[in-house]
């Protein structure tokens, strides 16, 4: 008697065996919805052995970039081990990735997840370390520029239209850096209060009139908003300029970027 394979079922052997979704309802159809031959199963095809594998610390791996056309993508796809970073394996999955990217212009993380669950599961199982898509960008754009330091930085960069070769250099402004904003007044409430407050209490210890310590502070407030933002950072190629003097030098404005590094913590 064929059994219906219902979705209580299907979580069931989820709980069991924390496989994905697709691959028990797959056992399961195959055993007739028996819950422990469905195990087995999952055991024979590997896919339990790659399961136990999904809680690994992933700090390795490498960032995929690809441009094509008005549009840009960039990728960090981790791993456990440097070696397998460098596995070809790994490296054609970083680019069916973006490409698909690409192709389907995919803008959610969760539906690009469950479009490559199964070809991730099937690597884990292959290279025998956990495999995770941390996160990606996609942007569209008249003017993209993509710069790649290795495979441990990426920036993609959307600017107006302009020497090739300048927006090289403001990419890897960006990759040596580390801006996180694109002005002073994009930096949100909550870091600068969080900011504000820590230089409030250092103030405390100076020991000299308000007036003094409120210019202090304001000192310190605008060296740091300064150093998180790419246009009012010296540039590092001529540290007597700021980034905005080259970007008004070339008449050049640069409406966005993004910036991954590998394994840094996101804020």
């Amino acid at each position: 008697m064929k059994i219906d394979i219902t979705a209580s079922l299907i979580k069931t052997l989820r709980l069991r065996t924390g496989v994905g979704f697709l691959e028990c309802k797959r056992a399961l159809i195959e055993e007739n919805g028996d819950i422990e031959r469905s195990i087995d199963n999952l055991r024979k095809s590997g896919k339990l052995h790659a399961e136990k594998k999904v809680n690994n610390i992933t700090n390795q791996g490498a960032i995929f970039l690809k441009t094509r056309d008005k549009f840009g993508v960039m990728l960090e796809l981790n791993c456990e081990t440097d070696f397998v970073s460098k596995d070809n394996l790994f490296i054609v999955l970083g680019n069916e990735i973006v490409s698909t990217v690409l192709a389907e212009k995919i803008h959610d993380i969760q539906k690009l997840k469950d479009t490559f669950e199964e070809k991730r599961i099937n690597l884990i199982t292959k290279v025998g370390e956990n495999i995770n898509i941390r996160r990606f960008c996609f942007i569209e754009s008249e003017n993209i520029l993509s710069y790649l330091h290795g495979n441990r930085i990426g920036v993609l960069i959307n600017a107006t239209d302009c020497d090739k070769n300048i927006l090289k250099n403001i990419a890897m402004h960006i990759a040596a850096s580390k801006p996180q904003y694109l002005h002073p007044k994009d930096v949100s409430q909550k870091v600068f209060q969080r900011e504000y407050n820590i230089q409030l209490e250092l103030a405390k210890n100076l020991q000299k009139p308000d007036h003094v310590v409120k210019k202090i502070i304001n000192g310190r407030m605008n060296k740091f908003l300064n150093n998180i933002s790419l246009t009012s950072q010296n540039f590092i190629m001529d540290t007597s300029k700021t980034v905005q003097d080259i970007l008004n030098k070339h008449n050049v404005y640069v409406k966005s970027f993004f910036r991954f590094e590998l394994g840094e913590i996101i804020s």
